[in-house]
């Protein structure tokens, strides 16, 4: 479900993932209309195809940004997506870990050291990407079946390629 200002209220610890266009940029909400998130420089709202140039950053500056200047007019969802497989840390130590942190750089890496990672390690203490997962998973399937396909095509060229030499040999 995308929420907009008038819809689903955030609690203080949601987090908030917001669709950029090909990527989730993910914020945590700290309460009174602001949210934490780790940013690359690349990385602020409407950025466009600008803000894939994360994936040359290797160092991002945590934030404490009212919500709708990270949200833009992109559309965004509350998303506790990992409810279902972890235990909630407690309310007071999401909020004090994540004031501590805001202004420090952290290394940034889209793979092992996301936004998503960021605010999952906050809420349940186990830093975990999806996207990158899902991202893995697909790339993984097109590898497979690249693989396949080279297969199949090195098959059939040595079985037609032993047909035509037999063609000749007649």
């Amino acid at each position: 479900m995308i929420v907009s200002q008038h819809d689903e209220k955030a609690k203080p610890g949601d987090l908030i993932e917001i669709f950029r266009g090909g990527y989730q940029h993910w914020a945590i909400y700290v309460g009174d209309g602001f949210v934490i998130h780790l940013a690359p420089p690349s990385e602020y709202a409407n950025a466009g195809s600008y803000s894939m140039m994360s994936v040359v950053c290797d160092r991002a500056l945590v934030k404490k940004e009212e919500i709708w200047d990270v949200v833009g007019s992109d559309k965004y969802r509350i998303n506790n997506l990992l409810d279902d497989k972890y235990e909630l840390r407690d309310i007071g130590d999401i909020l004090r870990d994540a004031e501590s942190l805001v202004g420090s750089i952290r290394p940034y890496s889209v793979v092992t050291g996301n936004c998503e990672h960021f605010v999952t390690e906050l809420r349940y203490g186990k830093p975990e990407s999806r996207q990158v997962r899902k991202a893995m998973e697909i790339g993984v399937g097109v590898g497979v079946a690249a693989i396949v396909g080279i297969g199949v095509l090195a098959l059939a060229a040595t079985l037609f390629g032993s047909k035509d030499k037999e063609k000749q040999t007649k």
